[in-house]
């Protein structure tokens, strides 16, 4: 087992197997009535939870059932796949090929909606850096966020070049100070994630010196697959609630740039180009693209050794996504 697949799987433990909504018992009465407390993750790349957080929806709604709700902040999805294995939360959001990791690893977990289409991740640098490809990253300082969509876009650029981790000098760091560590010399590069990427950008003149749109997976919400067996209403509540933020935010793009704004400390600017340039909010439903778009990651990632020799991975993707809450709902 490599080093990179070891630090990957190491993300994810435990095993299960798939249960889909629609083979879940009816909820009944006393469904609420058994549970004191939801969690749920925001992250500042999951714009629609920072406005659901932000408006206190998700309080009002589970109110009337006595269920309090708790928020946690993933800074990426490496975190969030961590709460989502040690029960720290039962709502995550990741991007879609982390999920497919963790899943391939045994983590118990359903992927229920796609809260955004981004391309939220690229390859950094500084403008006299001497870096203009891929291929000039070799014996190079990369800061990157393991398990997560910029590592995974990482490790996918690397391999069309000819290269593998081995052949750079990864510097293992959160997103913010990934971002920190590039304008201050400290990294020659970047696997960068918005808004960080944005106000690297905008604000320090950084280059996106390899960008890849199809290489972005998706930004989506996952539930602990046993919460989920246990409490399919309360799935479907929460769902409808990302549903009211989404077209919230539809209608009001000048209201989730103030949300944003306050989460991250960003500009105006910086935002507008996260959210007007580079994210889509317009389809949450997980359809045939999406599962075309999990597949083909993870076959990259097997083929570079990140997932297990074997591994099934369109039965893993099948296994992971579960579309049924959100098509149950009344909109859909």
């Amino acid at each position: 087992m490599s080093v990179t697949r070891r630090s990957l799987v190491a993300l994810a433990a435990g095993a299960a197997l798939g249960l889909s909504a629609a083979a879940l018992p009816a909820a009944g009465p006393a469904e609420a009535a058994d549970l004191d407390r939801v969690t749920i993750d925001y992250a500042y790349y999951n714009p629609v939870a920072l406005l659901i957080k932000d408006k206190g929806w998700a309080e009002e709604e589970f109110a009337q059932d006595d269920i309090d709700v708790r928020w946690v902040l993933s800074l990426g999805s490496n975190k969030a796949l961590e709460f989502l294995r040690g029960g720290s939360v039962d709502f995550g959001s990741t991007a879609g090929a982390a999920a497919v990791i963790g899943r391939a690893s045994g983590l118990p977990i359903k992927l229920v909606y796609v809260y955004s289409k981004p391309e939220w991740t690229a390859l950094v640098t500084q403008p006299d850096s001497g870096i203009e490809s891929v291929a000039d990253l070799k014996g190079k300082r990369v800061a990157v966020t393991r398990g997560t969509d910029p590592h995974i876009f990482l490790l996918r650029a690397l391999a069309d070049a000819g290269l593998g981790e081995d052949d750079i000098k990864t510097v293992l760091l959160q997103h913010p100070d990934g971002y920190t560590a590039l304008v201050r010399g400290q990294v020659d590069a970047w696997a960068g994630l918005d808004p960080h990427m944005a106000k690297a950008e905008l604000e320090s003149g950084s280059v996106l010196f390899y960008r890849n749109p199809d290489y972005n997976t998706y930004g989506i919400l996952n539930v602990r697959e046993d919460f989920a067996a246990e409490h399919p209403e309360i799935v479907s509540r929460v769902l409808a609630l990302y549903e009211r933020g989404r077209k919230y935010a539809l209608e009001n793009p000048d209201e989730l740039r103030r949300v944003l704004v306050e989460a991250t400390r960003i500009s105006d600017e910086v935002a507008d180009k996260q959210l007007q340039e580079r994210t889509d909010l317009s389809n949450p439903v997980i359809g045939p693209k999406h599962r075309e778009a999990f597949v083909a990651a993870g076959r990259t990632l097997l083929d570079i050794g990140v997932l297990q020799e074997g591994t099934d991975v369109a039965a893993v993707v099948d296994q992971l996504i579960d579309p049924s809450f959100i098509e149950g709902l009344p909109s859909h």
